[in-house]
């Protein structure tokens, strides 16, 4: 029976203090000067787009650190400050928004195409990433916030493993739905193709995300890694701490 294997990132495959010490600080350092290179650029236009409708919404809800952006006719100069005056309020409220990820993703793109940024997997990871797809009937796939460009720039360029996406069916963000909403693993399970949710293991190291995959049918354990914030007493969840205790 094929069997599938999905993957959070931060706090389980990978320290959450490589997002926080390294991705983060380097997204935030960087907007600026990504924004004043790429202003003119299709991509970009379409990404301030998608960043000018988050920052409406912001502040239509009161959102603390949003700023007005000024319209498109304005000096680009005078755009890019309020753009990264709310960039970097997202990015200190470690807000899970798709409009920042994307743009997160854009810019770290330019770090590890530098050498500036490896990614860092945890090594039980890397080996039983190797070892499932060894077997030829387990399949392995990531679902994270951050955007599926990043993901594959944290997989594609590892420090210690080289390049792991060649142990990766397919990688999700949050277009598929929120990570602590039961429907996003649905729609997941209903794209991996399996014939029951029960097929699906989903590690993380998130509470709220193991409690709404388990809504949704998965099989689920926990992560327990260096850093990680700690659980509620009663979880009532089984916890590893390496994913060489994963037998699937």
């Amino acid at each position: 029976m094929q069997r599938c294997v999905v993957l959070d990132i931060e706090g389980t495959t990978t320290p959450i203090s490589f997002v926080t010490d390294v991705l983060f600080p380097y997204a935030r350092a960087n907007v600026r000067a990504y924004l004043a290179d790429t202003y003119c650029t299709r991509q970009t236009m379409d990404d301030v787009a998608f960043l000018r409708a988050q920052i409406d919404q912001d502040l239509a809800d009161g959102v603390p650190g949003a700023v007005v952006v000024p319209p498109p006719s304005a000096p680009e100069e005078e755009v890019i400050d309020a753009l990264v005056a709310n960039v970097e309020a997202m990015i200190d409220a470690d807000r899970k928004l798709p409009a920042l990820k994307q743009l997160q993703g854009r810019i770290w793109r330019l770090g590890f195409d530098s050498g500036e940024i490896r990614g860092v997997v945890y090594d039980d990871v890397a080996k039983a990433l190797v070892r499932w797809h060894g077997t030829g009937i387990v399949r392995s796939y990531i679902y994270s916030s951050g955007s599926r460009e990043a993901q594959r720039l944290i997989f594609g360029n590892t420090d210690a493993h080289g390049d792991l996406r060649r142990y990766l069916s397919a990688f999700f963000d949050t277009s598929v739905g929120g990570k602590r909403e039961p429907r996003s693993y649905y729609e997941i399970w209903q794209t991996l193709g399996v014939d029951s949710p029960s097929q699906i293991l989903f590690l993380t190291d998130v509470y709220q995300e193991a409690t709404a995959a388990r809504a949704a049918g998965f099989e689920v354990l926990i992560s327990i890694r260096p850093g990680n914030a700690p659980l509620p007493d009663d979880h009532g969840f089984q916890t590893i701490t390496s994913f060489a205790q994963i037998s699937v």
